[in-house]
């Protein structure tokens, strides 16, 4: 492995607490809050929590309530949500929620926004109550809403004129909005947000995604310029052979939700002889799989062509050993400080 190079970029890390054949939800919670601690440790910059619903392989259901056991478990890294699927939730309650998270864990709490559902449609129906509420439509004003509930002033009208998400904030949360599309860059720069991109949905328009963020970016009294964080599917091995290996089984995951045929990721053992491992390795995918020196040289391509303030890593794999051994490699190898608390931009 080559020497350790200071790095620029600050890395953070997406979680979705995963769950892998043969394993309870409780281990799965138990490996990310393993997870936590070693990115805290580590000198990672965040540690963001994902929200799905009704998938086996993902026990992060509800994100608050998994961020208070981990901002209680570390000491440094700032915890958030990536994210918080508004269109699920009232914005009061999402508002009520962060608020309290960020009165115990001051300046360390990000709540990540999203307007997709994070499941099917018959979940989000069950999670909404009511037909017309399917739609995204709301999205904008839930949000403008949620804003003005955390005390930005641009926001008139709403439900801060007659509400408060908790009755003596001295803080707020940082507001990031989330995203894989045009839509929600656009957005996230009108309203002078911070601005995250999910690459590791594998898409191809990430660039175009970004470019318009800064376009529409309008400076606001939380951020005076642009702040892009990028996302990427990321799993470090000690070599390049072993990382492919090691990847099997998140590829084998992808699949299965590209295909709407869920399951928990299998072992690697399972993923090995796995009948569908052709089709698998087959499909197009952005990931970066690799050992150090190659893992490092694709991710700083990856901020040099998207021009990212902040790259946030992803590993799928069935075995928390595998995952907390990436983060060990591929902070080592950018150049991170151990035990040092990084500015979240």
């Amino acid at each position: 492995m080559s020497e350790p190079v200071a790095s620029p970029v600050p890395l953070s890390v997406l979680e979705l607490a995963t769950v892998g054949s043969g394993q309870s939800t409780a281990e799965a919670l138990a490996h990310t809050m393993a997870v936590a601690q070693a990115a805290d440790r580590l000198g990672y910059t965040r540690i963001w929590v994902a929200e799905h619903h009704n998938i086996p392989a993902v026990a992060s259901t509800n994100p608050p309530v998994l961020m208070a056991h981990l901002a209680a478990v570390t000491e440094r890294i700032t915890v958030g949500s990536g994210g918080v699927m508004l269109p699920n939730h009232a914005p009061l309650v999402v508002a009520e929620q962060f608020a309290l998270l960020e009165a115990l864990h001051p300046g360390r709490i990000d709540l990540g926004i999203g307007r997709a559902p994070g499941t099917d449609q018959h979940t989000a129906l069950a999670l909404r109550r009511d037909p017309a509420a399917l739609s995204a439509e709301d999205f904008p004003n839930d949000l403008l809403d949620l804003l003005g509930l955390f005390g930005d002033e641009r926001v008139e009208g709403g439900l801060s004129e007659r509400f408060a998400a908790t009755p003596a904030a001295v803080s707020a949360p940082r507001v990031v909005l989330l995203g894989s599309s045009g839509f929600s860059a656009q957005l996230a720069g009108q309203l002078g947000l911070p601005f995250t991109f999910a690459h590791h949905f594998g898409g191809a328009h990430t660039q175009a995604a970004v470019e318009l963020y800064r376009e529409s970016f309008r400076p606001s009294a939380r951020l005076v310029r642009p702040y892009t964080i990028v996302t990427a599917n990321t799993l470090v091995a000690d070599t390049d052979d072993e990382a492919r290996r090691l990847a099997l089984p998140g590829q084998l995951m992808r699949l299965s939700i590209r295909t709407n045929r869920l399951r928990p990721v299998p072992s690697l053992a399972e993923a090995e002889v796995h009948p569908e491992r052709a089709a698998a390795e087959a499909m197009p995918s952005n990931a970066v799989v690799g050992g150090p020196e190659r893992a490092v040289a694709e991710l700083r391509q990856l901020a040099a062509d998207t021009g990212a303030d902040e790259l946030m890593v992803s590993a799928s794999t069935h075995g928390v050993a595998e995952r907390l051994h990436s983060l060990e490699l591929l902070a080592a190898a950018w150049g991170l400080a151990p035990g040092e608390r990084p500015a979240a931009g």
